[in-house]
Protein backbone atom coordinates (compact mmCIF):
# COMPACT_ATOMS: atom_id res chain seq x y z
CA UNK A 1 0.00 0.00 0.00
CA UNK A 2 1.45 3.62 -0.38
CA UNK A 3 1.65 4.12 3.17
CA UNK A 4 4.24 1.37 3.49
CA UNK A 5 5.91 2.36 0.44
CA UNK A 6 6.16 5.30 1.74
CA UNK A 7 7.63 4.15 5.14
CA UNK A 8 10.38 1.99 3.75
CA UNK A 9 11.52 4.33 1.17
CA UNK A 10 12.29 7.17 4.40
CA UNK A 11 13.55 4.53 6.41
CA UNK A 12 15.90 3.37 3.48
CA UNK A 13 16.70 7.07 2.98
CA UNK A 14 17.56 8.20 6.35
CA UNK A 15 19.84 4.86 6.35
CA UNK A 16 21.79 5.83 3.83
CA UNK A 17 22.64 9.24 5.40
CA UNK A 18 23.39 7.61 7.91
CA UNK A 19 26.26 5.59 5.65
CA UNK A 20 27.33 9.01 4.64
CA UNK A 21 27.72 10.86 7.49
CA UNK A 22 29.40 7.56 9.39
CA UNK A 23 31.67 7.07 6.44
CA UNK A 24 32.52 10.66 5.94
CA UNK A 25 34.00 10.51 9.33
CA UNK A 26 36.01 7.68 8.89
CA UNK A 27 37.46 8.86 5.76
CA UNK A 28 38.24 12.16 7.93
CA UNK A 29 39.69 10.31 10.69
CA UNK A 30 41.63 7.83 8.19
CA UNK A 31 43.23 11.19 6.75
CA UNK A 32 44.57 12.15 10.40
CA UNK A 33 46.06 9.50 10.51
CA UNK A 34 47.76 9.75 7.10
CA UNK A 35 48.70 12.71 8.04
CA UNK A 36 50.44 12.09 11.56
CA UNK A 37 52.07 9.35 9.78
CA UNK A 38 53.84 11.61 7.40
CA UNK A 39 54.66 14.30 9.04
CA UNK A 40 55.58 12.25 12.26
CA UNK A 41 53.08 14.64 14.68
CA UNK A 42 49.84 15.22 16.35
CA UNK A 43 49.27 18.45 14.54
CA UNK A 44 48.04 17.85 11.47
CA UNK A 45 46.40 21.44 10.59
CA UNK A 46 49.39 23.40 8.98
CA UNK A 47 49.29 19.99 6.19
CA UNK A 48 45.84 20.24 5.70
CA UNK A 49 44.04 18.03 8.16
CA UNK A 50 41.78 17.90 11.37
CA UNK A 51 43.52 17.34 14.41
CA UNK A 52 42.33 14.33 16.22
CA UNK A 53 41.80 16.31 19.79
CA UNK A 54 39.84 17.86 17.65
CA UNK A 55 37.55 15.70 16.20
CA UNK A 56 37.59 14.09 19.86
CA UNK A 57 35.66 17.52 20.90
CA UNK A 58 33.21 17.70 18.52
CA UNK A 59 32.02 13.81 18.70
CA UNK A 60 31.80 15.02 22.52
CA UNK A 61 29.84 17.80 21.48
CA UNK A 62 27.47 16.18 19.23
CA UNK A 63 27.14 12.38 21.20
CA UNK A 64 26.04 14.40 24.21
CA UNK A 65 23.28 16.46 22.26
CA UNK A 66 22.02 13.46 20.84
CA UNK A 67 21.27 12.12 23.60
CA UNK A 68 19.36 14.34 25.29
CA UNK A 69 16.90 13.95 22.40
CA UNK A 70 15.86 10.41 23.97
CA UNK A 71 14.19 12.52 26.79
CA UNK A 72 14.39 11.80 30.45
CA UNK A 73 15.89 8.28 31.45
CA UNK A 74 12.62 8.41 33.50
CA UNK A 75 8.94 9.01 31.48
CA UNK A 76 5.55 8.92 32.26
CA UNK A 77 4.80 9.97 28.84
CA UNK A 78 6.91 7.31 27.51
CA UNK A 79 5.24 4.64 29.03
CA UNK A 80 1.59 5.56 28.39
CA UNK A 81 3.39 5.98 24.41
CA UNK A 82 4.02 2.49 24.96
CA UNK A 83 1.21 1.03 26.51
CA UNK A 84 -0.55 2.48 23.77
CA UNK A 85 0.72 0.69 21.11
CA UNK A 86 2.78 4.30 19.83
CA UNK A 87 6.45 3.87 20.99
CA UNK A 88 8.53 0.64 21.05
CA UNK A 89 12.14 -0.42 21.62
CA UNK A 90 14.71 -1.12 18.99
CA UNK A 91 14.19 -4.46 18.10
CA UNK A 92 11.12 -4.58 20.49
CA UNK A 93 10.73 -8.39 18.86
CA UNK A 94 13.86 -10.01 19.75
CA UNK A 95 13.56 -8.60 23.33
CA UNK A 96 13.21 -11.74 25.58
CA UNK A 97 10.17 -9.76 27.97
CA UNK A 98 6.56 -9.79 28.00
CA UNK A 99 6.86 -6.86 26.13
CA UNK A 100 3.87 -5.26 28.93
CA UNK A 101 6.01 -4.32 31.23
CA UNK A 102 3.96 -3.79 33.99
CA UNK A 103 6.49 -6.12 36.60
CA UNK A 104 9.95 -5.91 35.52
CA UNK A 105 12.68 -3.55 36.61
CA UNK A 106 15.38 -2.17 34.47
CA UNK A 107 19.04 -0.61 35.94
CA UNK A 108 19.38 2.89 35.01
CA UNK A 109 22.46 5.02 36.20
CA UNK A 110 21.56 8.28 38.34
CA UNK A 111 23.44 10.96 39.88
CA UNK A 112 23.32 10.81 43.56
CA UNK A 113 25.35 13.73 45.13
CA UNK A 114 28.86 13.52 43.70
CA UNK A 115 28.46 9.70 42.92
CA UNK A 116 26.78 7.87 39.86
CA UNK A 117 24.70 4.76 41.22
CA UNK A 118 22.68 2.15 39.56
CA UNK A 119 18.92 1.85 40.05
CA UNK A 120 16.52 -0.26 39.38
CA UNK A 121 12.92 1.14 37.91
CA UNK A 122 9.69 -0.15 36.73
CA UNK A 123 11.04 -0.89 33.05
CA UNK A 124 7.69 0.67 31.91
CA UNK A 125 8.57 4.05 33.18
CA UNK A 126 12.25 4.05 31.50
CA UNK A 127 11.34 2.80 27.65
CA UNK A 128 13.42 6.03 26.87
CA UNK A 129 16.81 4.74 28.34
CA UNK A 130 16.31 1.55 27.00
CA UNK A 131 16.31 3.23 23.53
CA UNK A 132 18.63 5.69 24.30
CA UNK A 133 21.25 2.42 25.53
CA UNK A 134 20.82 0.78 22.12
CA UNK A 135 21.45 4.06 20.26
CA UNK A 136 24.56 4.34 22.50
CA UNK A 137 25.63 0.39 21.73
CA UNK A 138 25.11 1.42 17.56
CA UNK A 139 27.18 4.71 18.30
CA UNK A 140 30.17 2.75 19.90
CA UNK A 141 29.82 0.42 16.65
CA UNK A 142 30.34 3.41 14.53
CA UNK A 143 33.70 4.69 16.91
CA UNK A 144 35.16 1.12 16.43
CA UNK A 145 34.78 1.18 13.06
CA UNK A 146 36.67 4.84 13.10
CA UNK A 147 39.74 3.46 15.33
CA UNK A 148 40.68 0.95 12.55
CA UNK A 149 42.52 3.58 10.87
CA UNK A 150 44.04 4.85 14.26
CA UNK A 151 44.91 1.36 16.02
CA UNK A 152 47.93 0.98 14.66
CA UNK A 153 49.21 4.33 16.07
CA UNK A 154 47.73 3.63 19.25
CA UNK A 155 45.33 6.28 19.50
CA UNK A 156 41.17 6.08 19.78
CA UNK A 157 38.39 7.90 19.82
CA UNK A 158 36.02 7.24 22.77
CA UNK A 159 32.28 7.96 23.70
CA UNK A 160 32.22 10.18 26.24
CA UNK A 161 30.31 9.17 29.06
CA UNK A 162 26.36 9.39 29.00
CA UNK A 163 25.86 12.25 31.69
CA UNK A 164 28.52 14.59 29.98
CA UNK A 165 27.15 17.67 29.38
CA UNK A 166 23.49 16.74 29.48
CA UNK A 167 20.80 19.21 29.24
CA UNK A 168 17.57 16.77 29.88
CA UNK A 169 17.45 14.17 32.17
CA UNK A 170 18.71 12.93 35.56
CA UNK A 171 22.42 14.44 34.47
CA UNK A 172 20.77 17.53 33.25
CA UNK A 173 23.28 20.79 34.32
CA UNK A 174 25.32 17.94 36.44
CA UNK A 175 29.53 18.33 36.10
CA UNK A 176 30.08 15.12 35.12
CA UNK A 177 33.63 14.28 32.90
CA UNK A 178 33.53 12.16 29.66
CA UNK A 179 35.44 9.59 31.62
CA UNK A 180 32.28 9.96 34.22
CA UNK A 181 33.46 11.40 36.50
CA UNK A 182 31.73 14.19 39.59
CA UNK A 183 33.75 17.49 39.88
CA UNK A 184 32.86 20.59 41.08
CA UNK A 185 30.91 22.99 38.64
CA UNK A 186 34.13 25.43 38.55
CA UNK A 187 36.43 22.51 38.01
CA UNK A 188 34.25 21.97 34.80
CA UNK A 189 33.62 25.07 33.31
CA UNK A 190 37.86 25.47 33.69
CA UNK A 191 38.27 22.06 31.38
CA UNK A 192 35.22 22.22 29.43
CA UNK A 193 37.58 23.83 26.77
CA UNK A 194 39.61 20.85 26.91
CA UNK A 195 36.34 18.89 26.35
CA UNK A 196 34.07 20.43 24.01
CA UNK A 197 34.50 22.41 20.49
CA UNK A 198 36.53 25.56 20.88
CA UNK A 199 36.46 29.04 18.61
CA UNK A 200 39.67 27.63 17.60
CA UNK A 201 38.44 24.24 16.83
CA UNK A 202 35.40 26.07 14.62
CA UNK A 203 38.13 28.43 12.93
CA UNK A 204 40.37 25.61 12.28
CA UNK A 205 37.73 23.54 10.62
CA UNK A 206 36.44 26.50 8.23
CA UNK A 207 40.04 27.29 7.50
CA UNK A 208 40.46 23.84 5.72
CA UNK A 209 36.86 23.60 4.11
CA UNK A 210 38.35 24.31 0.75
CA UNK A 211 36.32 23.43 -2.20
CA UNK A 212 38.28 20.67 -4.43
CA UNK A 213 36.78 20.27 -7.93
CA UNK A 214 38.89 18.88 -9.89
CA UNK A 215 37.74 15.41 -10.62
CA UNK A 216 39.19 12.55 -8.63
CA UNK A 217 40.88 14.86 -6.40
CA UNK A 218 39.71 15.05 -2.71
CA UNK A 219 40.05 18.07 -0.01
CA UNK A 220 43.19 17.65 1.92
CA UNK A 221 41.40 16.95 5.53
CA UNK A 222 39.59 14.02 3.98
CA UNK A 223 40.22 10.50 2.46
CA UNK A 224 39.63 8.86 -0.78
CA UNK A 225 36.62 6.40 -0.71
CA UNK A 226 36.84 2.69 -0.70
CA UNK A 227 34.58 2.85 -3.76
CA UNK A 228 32.93 4.75 -5.72
CA UNK A 229 28.84 5.49 -5.93
CA UNK A 230 27.42 2.23 -7.56
CA UNK A 231 30.96 0.59 -7.84
CA UNK A 232 32.21 3.89 -10.40
CA UNK A 233 36.04 4.15 -10.68
CA UNK A 234 36.71 7.68 -7.64
CA UNK A 235 37.60 9.85 -11.02
CA UNK A 236 33.83 8.70 -12.71
CA UNK A 237 32.08 12.47 -14.23
CA UNK A 238 29.37 11.75 -11.66
CA UNK A 239 28.09 15.17 -12.76
CA UNK A 240 28.44 17.79 -15.73
CA UNK A 241 27.89 21.44 -14.95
Amino acid sequence: DPLSRTCDFMLREEAHHMFVGATGVARVVARTAELMKEHDTIDVTPFGGINLDTIQRYLNFHYSVSLDLFGSETSTNAANYYTAGLKGRFNEENIDDDHVLMDGTSPIEVLVGDRILSEDRQSLKVVNHQLRASYVEDCQKGVNRWNRSLAPYGLALHLPHVGFNRRVGHFAGSSVTPSGDVVSSGEWADCCRDWLPTTSDTESVAAVMVGVHERGKMAGWIAPPANGVNAQPLDFDYVRV
